[in-house]
């Protein structure tokens, strides 16, 4: 299938202000690209690009005083069916990990991990380990969190999502991610587009957090939040937790005027014609 996704984002600063924004695709989907992505800003702005410790596609520049804002959209190829799941995945032992997994199992700024260690084995320390582990942990994150758009907080860390009981995508994730690096599974945060396709719409369109975590020899996608197979993620950034990862990352104040989101399914007949 083909998915459009894209962003409209306008913010206002008091003074010009350094921005560094991670918007675009990640860089291991570039072959599933169908339509590249067009991106302006207004005022027009010079934008240059880098990428990040952690492969993530950055882009820099300076917002002038008042009104900017960010558009892009674009279009890729998916293959339309669910997240997959190797229930048969199996847990490495540290000693046997990869050098580039041993940072996914550190604590970092929303993952508390010295002090979830203790619940993280009294919760889910006898449950097989593996696939059923992780999917056991996601299923208790699912249920122990209530979403709630209204009750969103930037500096919630995953032992206050646990102790609050609330949050949204990102607080799924940062507590799931803190319960598999207490057992030593390392998982990072994922953010990107997550449209509708396949299930009923429910909540206004947004960037979401999921999380990814190393099992059986290779990452695999995990969802806290939403807890069943979803069709289309395309992910736009990966680090060690939201930290790593902002949408926007702003070296001064600014004030969020505008935030609109799409991603869906498009008719490849009627792109073609």
């Amino acid at each position: 299938m083909l998915i459009r996704y894209g962003y409209e984002i306008t913010l206002t600063c008091k003074e010009p202000t350094p921005l560094v924004c991670l918007l675009s695709v990640h860089g291991d989907r570039a072959d599933d690209i169908r339509v590249p992505e067009r991106s302006f800003t207004a005022p027009n702005v010079p934008v240059s690009t880098y990428l990040d410790f952690f492969g993530n596609r950055c882009r820099r520049l300076v917002a002038p005083a008042g009104d900017l804002m960010l558009w892009g959209d674009a279009m890729l190829e998916d293959d339309g069916q669910p997240d997959p799941v190797h229930a048969g995945a199996k847990e490495m032992p540290v000693a046997e990990l990869p050098n580039e997994c041993l940072g996914y199992l550190m604590g970092s700024r929303y993952c508390e991990t010295d002090r979830l260690s203790q619940t993280a084995w009294d919760l889910f320390g006898k449950i097989q380990p593996g696939w059923a582990r992780v999917q056991a942990i996601c299923d208790f994150v699912h249920g122990h969190i209530k979403f709630d758009y209204m009750q969103a907080r930037a500096t919630r860390t995953a032992l206050e999502a646990f102790n609050e009981r609330i949050g949204v995508c990102r607080d799924f994730a940062h507590l799931a991610v803190t319960f598999c690096r207490c057992l030593n599974i390392p998982a990072r945060y994922v953010n990107g587009h997550l449209g509708d396709i396949g299930v009923p719409v429910v909540d206004p369109m947004d960037f979401s957090a999921w999380i990814e975590v190393f099992i059986g020899g290779k990452w695999h996608s995990f969802d806290p939040r939403n807890n069943v197979p979803r069709i289309g993620r395309i992910v736009v950034a990966r680090g060690r937790d939201a930290a790593d990862v902002p949408l926007i990352n702003s070296f001064g104040p600014h004030v969020l005027k505008s935030f609109r989101i799409w991603t869906y399914e498009v008719d490849a007949s009627s792109v073609e014609a």
